[in-house]
């Protein structure tokens, strides 16, 4: 009986860790983290009326508007105060001159449970390496206050012919 119990605890404890293991086939999030910051939220006042991208803003939809972050562009929102996650898509503009990061629609706005606080510490991320590259093919000039790391180094290398042959000639 102590060896089932025993084996029942080392599977559930094996398996719980493969559960919250990276893939081997992604970025860490880390890596795709553009922007830290203050975000807020809209709702009521500007609900039915146009955004900066020309669709009327429904408050409920999973929407926000950032500074200057190509519309369409889809970002993982992330409550630095409980963990909360939302992917939005951005279809607005924050004035230049905002402290804030993200403004959210009330609808990302509760999901986060954010609507009691107001304004909350979020990190936005991209949702991969290719979403970066492409935010990054969108500007001419990349704005200070985001990050869009290089996920491929080149390496340059020179061939050594006769050293290869060398080495070959030992191995046989």
């Amino acid at each position: 009986m102590k060896r089932i119990l025993a084996l029942c605890l080392v599977a559930t404890l094996g398996f719980e860790s493969l559960l919250f293991a990276q893939s081997p086939f992604t970025s860490p999030d880390s890596l795709l983290v553009i922007q830290e910051g203050i975000a807020s939220f809209y709702g009521t006042r500007f609900h039915n009326r146009k955004t900066a991208n020309g669709e009327v803003y429904d408050m409920w939809e999973f929407t926000a508007a950032h500074k200057h972050l190509p519309f369409g562009t889809l970002v993982k929102v992330t409550n630095q105060q409980n963990g909360l996650e939302a992917i939005v898509r951005i279809n607005d503009r924050l004035p230049k001159s905002s402290k804030r990061v993200i403004d959210l629609s009330k609808g990302v706005a509760k999901h986060l449970e954010m609507v009691n606080d107001g304004v909350v510490p979020v990190k936005l991320s991209l949702l991969s390496e290719q979403a970066v590259e492409w935010v990054r093919e969108q500007y001419k000039k990349v704005p200070k206050d985001i990050r869009l790391r290089n996920f491929h180094q080149e390496i340059a290398f020179t061939r050594d012919d006769e050293e290869l042959l060398k080495i070959e000639n030992k191995a046989y």
